[in-house]
């Protein structure tokens, strides 16, 4: 049976931390997170485009979006910041779509923020 009250604390725990606690990269408390290598090149020059604000606050794990989905429409669960969406708008062009969902209004402030017109 799914305890709910184990179910809204870990939900308000991982919401205060991610949108409170952590006011850039250099205040994660853990490094379990790690990339196994860094991202392709073309990843790479993508993500030197991205405004710093987005790029503070990113405290994902690499870059899970793949080359190759131009055209495509992507969401991102947990797009945080929105460093992922900045680089699947690259990758998808003009004639694909990303959509980023976050549960933080801090890391959605940033991206709405950052947003390109």
């Amino acid at each position: 049976m799914v305890d709910l009250k184990r179910m809204d604390s870990v939900h308000a725990s991982v919401k205060e931390y991610y949108g409170r606690v952590l006011g850039s990269s250099k205040d994660l408390k853990t490094s379990a997170c790690t990339a196994g290598a860094a991202p392709h090149p073309v990843v790479m020059g993508i993500i030197g485009t991205v405004p710093a604000a987005v790029n503070d606050k990113f405290y994902g794990c690499g870059n899970p979006i793949p080359l190759g989905i131009e055209g495509m429409d992507v969401l991102d669960l947990g797009s945080g910041s929105g460093r992922d969406c900045y680089v699947a708008a690259a990758l998808v062009g003009p004639s694909g779509s990303v959509t980023g969902v976050d549960m933080t209004d801090e890391q959605l402030q940033t991206a709405r923020e950052n947003i390109e017109p």
